[in-house]
């Protein structure tokens, strides 16, 4: 297994509290890894420290296949990120922005300035000031910056921040580009489970500081459970139908509204047949499955994760 990240016990300490204990991260070449966690959790803490932007107290960062420590200048260009809110210098364009990271960068490819400016949907306003940027403009910018020099390694802080539903559905094809057709591979935290849960290959969940589980997206579909869920204003009565008419027995009250009936083979029609025969309203009455979200609140709260 070929691992362009990985992490032996990382931890750093403020101030003697350990805001990132002990954590081993495995993250393998070309793939999407969705790095979720609440906030506060490390989640940014742990990419600055594979950045070079914060030094661990403690443990390991390795790099394509090299230890890495703050003066690992060469694997840092092989390295383009975009942690927390991306800063630029607000007088000048997009692309005066972009030719100064390659400058910096020693990055003498100027045609990728355009290339990049266009995979983010900015060629039509590359030559206004960044101060004339909206948020989800200065988001993209930043995904510009962090892909100009075509690194192997691309960290992304919640990347989508600012942006609309188009927006984010752009990003989302542009980083499965990045990985299939330029074999990058991409970090990327977000609160949008959703999001992940199309892209990712891998998602580590992190609590507290500490790494809880890292799993393939493959495991976690593979334990999906198909359900139906029941939304009605007469619960009572909506369960002496499932259980005294229909014989159903393994269903769950979620709230006041809202039942899940998992037996597997539970008919809708027949449902929503006895619960109208039966005056029971149906405000809803649809199949579904276990998703990201569920498995990631299980997680996080430290339940059992099988349904």
């Amino acid at each position: 297994m070929t691992y362009i990240v990985q992490t032996n016990g990382l931890t750093k300490t403020y101030q003697g509290i350990e805001v990132v204990s002990n954590v081993s991260m495995h993250i393998k070449k070309g793939e999407i890894y969705g790095f979720l966690g609440p906030n506060g959790a490390g989640k940014t803490t742990i990419m600055k420290m594979l950045t070079s932007l914060v030094k661990p107290t403690s443990g390991e960062i390795i790099i394509l296949g090299n230890k890495f420590t703050h003066t690992s200048y060469e694997v840092l260009g092989n390295i383009g990120s975009m942690i927390e809110y991306p800063i630029f210098y607000e007088n000048l364009t997009a692309e005066e922005n972009l030719d100064l990271h390659c400058e910096y960068m020693g990055y003498h490819n100027k045609k990728a300035i355009q290339e990049v400016l266009d995979m983010v949907n900015l060629k039509q306003i590359d030559k206004k000031p960044v101060k004339t940027f909206s948020l989800g403009m200065k988001q993209r910018l930043g995904i510009a910056r962090a892909i100009l020099t075509k690194p192997d390694l691309l960290i992304l802080d919640e990347p989508v921040n600012g942006l609309d539903p188009l927006g984010i559905k752009k990003i989302r094809q542009l980083f499965q580009v990045l990985s299939k057709e330029y074999g990058m591979t991409l970090l990327i935290s977000s609160h949008l489970l959703g999001e992940i849960e199309q892209i990712a290959d891998t998602i580590g969940v992190i609590r507290d500081g500490r790494l809880l589980e890292e799993v393939s997206m493959e495991d976690v579909r593979g334990q999906n459970t198909e359900y139906i869920e029941l939304v009605t204003s007469n619960q009572t009565k909506a369960c002496f139908v499932l259980e005294k008419d229909l014989q159903l027995t393994n269903f769950k009250i979620l709230n006041e509204k809202t039942i899940r009936i998992y037996e597997a083979e539970a008919s809708q029609a027949a449902i929503s047949k006895a619960l109208i025969l039966n005056d029971v309203d149906i405000e809803s009455l649809n199949k579904k499955y276990t998703s990201l979200e569920d498995y990631f609140i299980k997680l996080i709260n430290g339940n059992s994760i099988s349904a």
